[in-house]
């Protein structure tokens, strides 16, 4: 579709708005792609809409190639269904509550688990049906405690969510390879380098699923991966193998308590004992759902709060406070030791074997050295508990780890008979016995892949949009439509790219030449044509490639086919 740039809604910025932190942010409020209505609440200009219309049809081709059926589900939730998932307490203060004029409990849907299985139960009955691919592209919203980065972080998002509904396991693990490789294709059609990771569950559920990267320095998340087996994970799940058995080559040394007067830190404690970090175990006390228990870790290492959850079982998990502190040591914060604990005590593998410890000493200003196990305390279990880095040996084969910051634009999910056992989602089998369907679900961040695409590709200068996701194909910048010859070429290669099916801004502004470079570097359109006197005077253009910074000169009359043929490639 051919757009003249002066009749567009397009209000570039100069200068980087104040509140805008990542790079995706400060582009798409310059670029005049997005306005901030409230925090975390943005509207989308007709630049961004073009972009999320491209992104929307990759979508749509490859879930209908995937056997999917697109619906639209409601945005307004009821209460009842959430309270028969279990999830409506549950979910947290995320969830958006609110009443009707007659006192009914709602929610403005952040995801549409319960919604989509309440369908289903209700016009499913016989395996005849399944399986089944149900999706929708739909806003959400979520009451973000700190909304940031722009669209990256927002409270009301787009988002494309997908379930599928099958009879068997083997059904299940079907649908969700083929969602696997959906999601590969679509990424891959966006142009994005990416990376598919094993991930947490969260508040979703089910058994296992996959994170897709977008990898970037400015990424929120934090993906380990072995170049050795391929294996990559999210750093909440990454697992990192056990140290292997071994004899102590020290002898283990009597334990005594030694005065750490204002000593709290890991840095503080080991630098006033004159020990290396190695040598001292954190004792961190988590309060859960299941009462308090003490975790601990090598003084050089950080606790991962996931892991100790799924290893718990626990529905709630968090650092307990000063009072719990001081309840289960008997001793303020910082001075937490496992000795004479009467609380379960969980301890990271890399703890096995450690001999002669720095521990606090449950008492103000004391620690203990040389504290040994099982002697001077027992652990509950040893188990993977800490926070995976580089270097540390891959969990499945030893290999070493590393690391690389991403974002995350899509998730997976084995949900398994979650949902649909607790909202009696149910089918006949063949004999005629009732059985519970086994789900699966899928989710895209639609507007968080346009940023994604932002933070991957861009320069000094501005957007550099990858061929599939730009808002147009082609950018005619005229240096003066005041000279008829400039003008008269500008709208008929307008013309011949517009009958070739390709999408066309137009630069008709009166403004001066660096004003509308600088502009057209800051959309980021692949290729910028340039109509000039001195270039027609050969009856040629320019065309510059936004990504490369290539020039050539193109006969005006090969140009259309020239651009036609560019996104060929």
């Amino acid at each position: 579709m051919h757009v003249l740039y002066s009749r567009l809604l397009l209000p570039t910025l100069k200068e980087v708005p104040a509140d805008a932190e990542v790079v995706s942010h400060k582009l798409m409020l310059r670029a005049g792609m997005i306005r901030k209505l409230a925090a975390g609440i943005y509207s989308y200009l007709p630049l961004a809409q073009r972009t999320l219309q491209k992104l929307k049809t990759i979508i749509r081709e490859e879930m209908n190639r995937a056997g999917g059926q697109e619906v639209v589900l409601p945005a307004v939730q009821p209460a009842e269904i959430w309270v028969e998932s279990k999830r409506w307490d549950f979910y947290g203060k995320e969830l958006l509550r609110f009443k009707d004029r007659h006192s009914r409990d709602f929610c403005l849907g952040p995801t549409h688990e319960e919604v989509i299985t309440d369908l289903v139960r209700r016009e499913v009955r016989s395996y005849r049906q399944l399986p089944l691919l149900l999706y929708q592209i739909q806003t959400k919203f979520r009451d973000e405690i700190r909304p940031r980065f722009g669209v990256m972080r927002s409270r009301e998002f787009l988002m494309k969510d997908a379930y599928s509904f099958d009879c068997t396991e083997a059904g299940a693990e079907s649908s969700y390879r083929d969602m696997y490789e959906a999601y590969s294709r679509i990424f891959e059609r966006c142009g994005l380098e990416f990376r598919a990771v094993e991930a947490d569950t969260g508040t979703i559920g089910g058994s296992f699923s996959h994170e897709f990267m977008v990898l970037a320095d400015s990424g929120e998340d934090t993906i380990i991966y072995c170049d050795a087996c391929g294996y990559a994970a999210n750093q909440e799940k990454a697992e990192i193998q056990a140290p292997p058995s071994a004899q102590a080559e020290e002898s283990l040394q009597e334990r005594k308590a030694v005065a750490t007067p204002g000593q709290r830190t890991v840095e503080e404690v080991t630098g006033f004992l004159g020990v290396s970090s190695q040598k001292l175990i954190k004792t961190l006390i988590f309060s859960t759902d299941r009462g308090p228990v003490a975790a601990l870790v090598r003084g050089d290492h950080e606790i991962n709060e996931i892991k100790l959850r799924n290893m718990l079982g626990a529905s709630e998990i968090a650092l307990a406070d000063d009072a719990v502190v001081e309840e289960v040591t008997s001793a303020p914060r910082g001075f937490a030791g496992p000795v004479g604990l009467s609380v379960k005590i969980y301890a990271d593998n890399g703890l096995i074997g450690a001999v002669n410890m720095v521990t606090g000493g449950n008492e103000k200003d004391v620690h203990f050295i040389n504290v040994n196990t099982p002697r001077d305390f027992t652990v509950t279990q040893y188990a993977d508990l800490r926070q995976a880095g580089a270097g540390d040996p891959c969990g499945r084969c030893g290999g070493s780890l590393n690391i690389r910051k991403g974002i995350e634009v899509g998730h997976i999910f084995k949900l398994g008979t979650k949902y649909s056992e607790a909202l009696h989602a149910t089918y006949l089998d063949e004999q005629g016995k009732e059985q519970l369907i086994i789900m699966g679900c899928y989710g895209i961040g639609v507007g968080r892949t346009v940023a994604a695409a932002i933070e991957q590709s861009h320069d000094k200068d501005g957007i550099i949009f990858p061929k599939s996701l730009t808002p147009f194909h082609a950018y005619i910048l005229p240096i003066s439509l005041k000279d008829e010859p400039v003008h008269t070429a500008a709208f008929s290669l307008y013309a011949q790219l517009t009958e070739r099916g390709m999408d066309v801004l137009l630069d008709d502004r009166d403004e001066r030449p660096g004003i509308k470079f600088k502009d057209a570097d800051l959309i980021g359109v692949p290729l910028r044509i340039t109509v000039g006197m001195k270039t027609l005077a050969e009856e040629k253009v320019e065309v510059r490639e936004r990504k490369t910074g290539k020039v050539e000169l193109v006969r005006l009359n090969d140009t259309a086919d020239y651009v036609r043929d560019y996104y060929k490639e």
